[in-house]
């Protein structure tokens, strides 16, 4: 068995256990459910904020690479223009 499914059933697991948990648990069943509303909502909250940054970084490199091509393609271009000028001659 791979470590892969090995890590994958324990987290499924434990995710199991915690709302088994959470459902069993002795508090009424409308402050579970708010208890459990918050933290979804925190955990959100910092995926976004986690995966916000990382396209915002992969934003800024694409950004830079459309950049880079757009001014070699340039230049390129420009070199295209001084070999048909030479020709023309």
């Amino acid at each position: 068995m791979s470590s892969g499914k090995v890590v994958l059933g324990l987290l499924a697991g434990v995710a199991a256990g915690a709302i088994a948990g959470l459902l069993f648990a002795p508090a009424k069943g409308s402050y579970t459910r708010k208890k459990i509303t918050k933290k979804g909502k925190d955990y959100e909250k910092k995926l976004e904020k986690k995966f916000s940054k990382n396209i915002e970084m992969a934003n800024k490199k694409f950004d830079k690479l459309k950049s880079d091509v757009t001014d070699f393609a340039q230049k390129k271009m420009h070199k295209a223009e001084q070999v048909k000028e030479q020709v023309k001659k």
